[in-house]
Parts: C-alpha cells; sequence; structure tokens
C-alpha cells in the first residue's frame, strides 16, 4: 500500500450544513477525502464562516491548518482551534461549530 499525501489533490467534494443545523451564515465546506475503509476515513476539510450545530456519533482527530474556530459544548465550554491545534472530539459530543476565519484541517475519524 502507498504512502498517501496529505495534501489536497483530486476533485474535492463541496457541500454546505444541513439547513436544520445552521445557525449562522452560509458556510461551505470542502473535502478532499484521502482515504476511506474499514471505519476509518481521512482527508482536509475546510470550510468558510458561520455556525452550525454539531453532533458525534464518532471519534475525530483533527490538527488545524489554517484559519480560527470555535467549538462550543452544549452548557457553554468553547474551545478556540488556530492553526497548529490538535484536538480529538469524541463520539456523544454535541455543540456548535463556528468558522470565524476560513478554516482547514486535516482529520482522522474511526467509526
Amino acid at each position: 500500500m502507498p504512502i498517501l499525501p496529505v495534501t489536497p489533490s483530486g476533485t474535492p467534494e463541496v457541500e454546505r450544513p444541513d439547513p436544520a443545523k445552521l445557525i449562522d451564515g452560509d458556510p461551505v465546506f470542502t473535502t478532499w477525502n484521502l482515504e476511506e475503509r474499514d471505519g476509518l476515513y481521512c482527508g482536509i476539510w475546510e470550510s468558510t464562516p458561520g455556525i452550525w450545530r454539531i453532533s458525534y456519533d464518532e471519534w475525530e482527530y483533527c490538527r488545524i491548518l489554517a484559519g480560527h474556530s470555535v467549538i462550543t459544548e452544549e452548557g457553554g465550554t468553547s474551545f478556540e482551534a488556530r492553526a497548529g491545534d490538535s484536538f480529538v472530539i469524541p463520539p456523544g459530543f454535541k455543540g456548535t461549530w463556528q468558522v470565524i476565519e476560513t478554516t482547514r484541517k486535516d482529520y482522522v475519524i474511526r467509526l
């Protein structure tokens, strides 16, 4: 199996959050999927500014490559994520994701 470079290449998926989850703005998500197999997903994701509700059923490791976001857990605890920050979002996490400045991250999701 070849090594996969973690750089955007090929045709990305472009989408927006579910309108029922959108709180503010008109964020556009761009995703370059690098690998999808056996419940493991990884790639690069980018979003333009906006706020939407999030709810996780899986583990996700993220490393912010560029931009500024605020992830807020239901109940009010917030985490500011900027270039160089790494974090894990556990299953069961609910809250909001606010992109203040277009944010790009690499990610690994495990179902």
